[in-house]
């Protein structure tokens, strides 16, 4: 962005985005093998069906999607002690409480992807702006947030209780996208170890990675914030991200 730009905030679903613009904009969000959560993905058609008022896209003035996020709507007591286990879980709730006629209280932003082109640029922090106001508008007190700290896949040996404690002089997170929340005013709140489990055959494994898996054992895999365990006798990898709760409100 040379200069000033005007953005607009609409439902992802409000228009049909051209693939060539989706694939550019997702092109370097998430690692994939983040697709091989097997108990998300259970829930995950319902989610996009019952809470697309959630997802957001930002354009730019000619009309581009230069950041998206999304979220969905729990019903949370405000303890530390009862949040969700992490993404996962939180899916599960969302869709169980639809379910079953609990009215929601909190936001779970889920996930901010902005275009890799226009990274460094604010948009990441617009876009959990404009999901804050999703909630300011239907009168939920609470947003919080699984956040997946980017910087920890340098550090996949250390555990999410020590990372997130790690900080820079100046007080603030050592992980950039911990800093993004961060300076949005969103705290801290607790560690979530088990956020998601991913599974799939070594094939698929070595598919996601690049890499060759000779053996059973622990692996460090590109992009991920602990160790993949390979097990050749039952022809499985079990990958267990981590996460840390933030809350905003």
């Amino acid at each position: 962005m040379n200069g000033p730009v005007t953005l607009t905030v609409e439902r992802t679903d409000a228009r049909t985005w051209p693939d060539e613009q989706m694939q550019e904009l997702f092109s370097e969000g998430f690692p994939e093998f983040i697709t091989a959560d097997r108990l998300a993905k259970q829930y995950i058609g319902r989610i996009r069906e019952w809470f697309a008022d959630l997802n957001l896209t930002l354009v730019d003035d000619h009309g581009m999607p230069v950041a998206t996020g999304w979220g969905i709507p729990i019903r949370w007591d405000g303890r530390t002690e009862t949040l969700p286990t992490g993404y996962t879980q939180a899916t599960i709730v969302a869709v169980e409480g639809r379910e079953q006629g609990v009215e929601p209280d909190t936001l779970v932003i889920c996930g901010a992807i902005v275009t890799p082109s226009l990274k460094g640029h604010g948009l990441a922090g617009e876009t959990l702006k404009a999901l804050r106001q999703l909630a300011e508008d239907a009168g939920w007190p609470r947003v919080i947030a699984p956040v997946r700290p980017t910087l920890k896949a340098r550090y996949p040996l250390t555990s999410i209780e020590a990372f997130m404690r790690w900080t820079r002089e100046d007080g603030m997170a050592l992980d950039p996208w911990i800093r993004t929340h961060q300076r949005l005013g969103a705290r801290i709140l607790a560690a979530a170890p088990e956020s998601q489990t991913m599974t799939g055959t070594i094939a698929e494994w070595e598919g996601w990675t690049g890499m060759a898996f000779p053996e059973t054992g622990d692996y460090v895999i590109p992009e991920g914030l602990s160790l993949l365990r390979l097990d050749h006798s039952a022809d499985q990898g079990t990958y267990v991200e981590p996460n840390i709760w933030m809350q905003h409100i």
